[in-house]
């Protein structure tokens, strides 16, 4: 009863958390030219909390994590030039795709050390792009995928130049599938996975199913991740290799970095300052940015990242 009742405490929104998602959606209202930063941040946001499942609960390390969310892309977008036009159901259809994805990836992944995942996670991004680039005829190879005609969001709104619906698109799935992992990771499962990331032997004597553990949640990250690319296809009608690159997954572990692992919010906060600074630093001098961004993680380390990060969390857990 007392672990239940941890649990359920633990369970409980904030208020800080609720005011924060009520802003993040009253943000649709924004004026225009706003969205489409926003709707890179929503989006940027989903695939790092994709990855925080696996990294920063099941301490699984991944270096192409790009992957689930390429894959994600060109399955919305081959979904939508040849299925369906409808982006709910093609959302959906993606993240299942990316799911049995990671489901079949999970047994090689789960297999040896540290940098045995690192190496085969990576090759399984660079051997994704190399077959979307060896077939031209679906993936539209380095031209991309062009000619989707994505339909209107619930049949009722349409994908608008300035954004909005986009935005409310992404930060409305953004929510609904954070609502989803925040019940996840605060349940017993997500107790157990917390535990086979301290120390999986220890966890294993205790009875918990530690690879059927690692496998669900490996594919509820490559979902997240498929989902974040679907979102990407569906809001700007086009997907490239770019989905598929290793910077993608530089990117998205960058963003962790700088929010933080182990808590859901790590992503978000993490994107809106990756999304910011690369907004702020690129306008003024693109070719220098990646070095101010440098610049600040070293700050960002030095000042106490982590005390920073233990000032939120204690509001935002």
């Amino acid at each position: 009863m007392k672990a239940a009742d941890s649990l359920a405490r633990r369970a409980r929104w904030r208020w800080p958390e609720i005011v924060f998602w009520l802003l993040a959606l009253a943000a649709i209202a924004a004026p225009a030219g706003k969205h489409l930063i926003l709707n890179e941040i929503a989006i940027l946001a989903l695939f790092a909390l994709s990855l925080d499942l696996i990294l920063g609960y099941a301490g699984i390390i991944s270096l192409g994590h790009a992957a689930f969310f390429g894959f994600g892309a060109y399955a919305a977008g081959l979904i939508c030039k040849y299925a369906t036009a409808d982006p709910v159901l093609g959302l959906l259809l993606a993240m299942l795709l990316s799911a049995m994805l990671g489901l079949l990836t999970s047994l090689l992944v789960l297999r040896g050390s540290d940098l045995t995942r690192l190496m085969v996670t990576l090759g399984m991004a660079l051997v994704l792009h190399e077959i979307a680039n060896a077939l031209p005829q679906w993936t539209g190879g380095a031209d991309g995928l062009q000619g989707m005609a994505v339909g209107p969001l619930l049949g009722r709104f349409d994908f608008d130049l300035f954004g909005r619906t986009a935005y409310g698109y992404s930060i409305v799935t953004l929510f609904v599938l954070f609502v989803l992992a925040r019940r996840i990771v605060k349940s017993p499962f997500g107790v157990s996975l917390m535990a086979i990331r301290r120390n999986s032997l220890r966890a294993s004597a205790l009875g918990v199913p530690v690879n059927r553990r690692l496998i669900a949640v490996y594919a509820l990250g490559a979902a997240y991740a498929g989902a974040a690319g679907a979102l990407l296809a569906q809001t700007t009608a086009y997907v490239s290799l770019d989905v598929l690159e290793f910077n993608r997954s530089a990117d998205v572990l960058l963003t962790l970095i700088i929010g933080g692992t182990g808590w859901l919010y790590g992503g978000i906060v993490g994107a809106f300052v990756f999304k910011v600074l690369q907004d702020l630093l690129s306008s003024g001098a693109p070719q220098f940015w990646l070095f101010w961004l440098g610049l600040f993680l070293v700050v960002l380390a030095l000042v106490g990242r982590d005390r920073l990060h233990g000032l939120v969390r204690r509001a935002m857990p």
